[in-house]
């Protein structure tokens, strides 16, 4: 028996760390049993913001690869700081409470790269 062919890197080191997206932006959207010891995101309108930063970030044109991709997520577990946004490959975690806060980190952060010092929960 032969071991399992192996892949062979042939990029740089620079290559193989790049993103396929700029940033890509992970919304809380769990929701819990009600009556559970926790929050939850979802009833904070998480749905609804999610669905809200990506109609901005493609009206924008900052959608697709190379750019931005905004994505629905399961429980990230920062439950009692929510409802919560992880944008990646930095790591910065956001509240927000409306529509407004969303259009501050997709002006600031996605189309410019400037952290929403206001809205970061701390690491």
């Amino acid at each position: 028996m032969h071991p399992a062919p192996f892949l062979t890197l042939t990029a740089s080191p620079p290559d193989i760390m790049d993103s396929f997206y700029k940033y890509h932006v992970f919304f809380c959207l769990n929701q819990r049993e009600p009556g559970a010891e926790r929050p939850s995101c979802a009833n904070c309108n998480a749905q609804e913001m999610q669905e809200y930063a990506k109609k901005r970030v493609k009206k924008l044109g900052l959608a697709g690869p190379g750019q931005v991709r905004i994505n629905k997520a399961g429980c990230l577990d920062r439950c009692e700081l929510g409802p919560t946004v992880v944008v990646y490959p930095e790591g910065i975690w956001y509240t927000y409470v409306d529509e407004s806060d969303i259009d501050e980190i997709v002006d600031s952060h996605l189309a410019n790269g400037k952290i929403v010092e206001r809205l970061k929960i701390d690491q």
